[in-house]
C-alpha cells in the first residue's frame, strides 16, 4: 500500500513542468538581453505554453511572441525589444505534453 501511494505521488510530481534554467538568471543584473529564455524540466505543449516580459510599468516589451524549439521541446523563448536600464518581470505558463499546467514569474533588472 505504501509503495502504491510513493508510486502515485511520484507520477503527480512528474506530470507538472518547472523550470531549470532561466537565462537571464532570476535575480540578476544583466546588459539588455535580446530574448528571455526558460529551459524546463520537461516537454512542454506549444499550443498553451506562454512566456511574456513586462517593464516596470507592466508594459509588454517582447518583440515578437514567445516559441517552443522544436529541436529541444522543452526550451521557450521570447525576443526583446530594445531594453533600457530599469527592472523587468518574465511571467510564464508551461503546460506539460500530457496537460498539466503550471505557472511562475521572476524578474531581473537591465543595467
Amino acid at each position: 500500500m505504501l509503495c502504491a501511494a510513493a508510486l502515485f505521488v511520484a507520477q503527480s510530481a512528474g506530470a507538472h513542468v518547472f523550470p531549470s534554467q532561466r537565462e537571464p538568471a532570476a535575480g540578476s543584473t544583466v546588459s539588455a538581453p535580446a530574448q528571455v529564455t526558460i529551459t524546463f524540466d520537461g516537454p512542454l505543449e506549444p499550443a498553451f505554453s506562454t512566456l511574456t516580459v513586462t517593464d516596470a510599468a507592466g508594459k509588454p516589451v517582447s518583440a515578437g511572441n514567445a516559441s517552443i524549439d522544436a529541436q529541444q521541446p522543452d526550451v521557450i523563448s521570447a525576443p526583446l525589444r530594445a531594453l533600457a536600464a530599469g527592472h523587468y518581470t518574465v511571467h510564464w505558463v508551461a503546460v506539460a505534453s500530457d496537460g498539466h499546467r503550471t505557472h511562475g514569474d521572476y524578474s531581473f533588472d537591465v543595467k
